[in-house]
């Protein structure tokens, strides 16, 4: 099973980055046609919205679109809900991999969620943390 992380998804909307948001579009078609597994942890959807968010507050979209890409979002990914037991093993992995706070939350998440590659830019491509492998769908 694979996870997504919050980048690849604003790359995806974001007209701003035009190479990484065609490269972010054709990842997503790739995705869409291997029909691999695939979970997005909580976090990363409380990101997207986050993002979608700024996006409105500088007038790049409306309340609606906001609501609008957002439902879109939830209806095509499967959201993994974290327990409480995420926190631990956050902790373990940090102190084990000195990631940042967030992306040992996000890694604790795929690992509990049974996700075994994460695609994201955030993270060093090729590293393997606590059995979770990041790809940087951008290389």
């Amino acid at each position: 099973m694979i996870a997504i992380d919050t980048n690849v998804f604003v790359y995806a909307f974001d007209a701003t980055e035009p190479d990484k948001q065609i490269r972010a579009r054709g990842f997503f078609q790739g995705i869409f046609a291997s029909a691999e597994a695939t979970v997005i942890p909580w976090q990363v959807g409380a990101e997207l919205l986050v993002r979608f968010r700024r996006w409105e507050a500088a007038g790049k979209m409306t309340g609606d679109d906001v609501r609008a890409r957002f439902g879109e979002f939830l209806n095509v990914w499967r959201l993994a809900l974290p327990t409480v037991e995420v926190f631990d093993v956050s902790f373990q992995i940090r102190a084990l991999h000195s990631l940042w706070h967030w992306d040992s939350l996000l890694v604790a998440a795929c690992k509990e969620a049974g996700a075994s590659r994460l695609y994201s830019e955030d993270m060093r491509h090729g590293a393997v943390y606590s059995g979770v492998e990041i790809v940087n769908p951008f290389l």
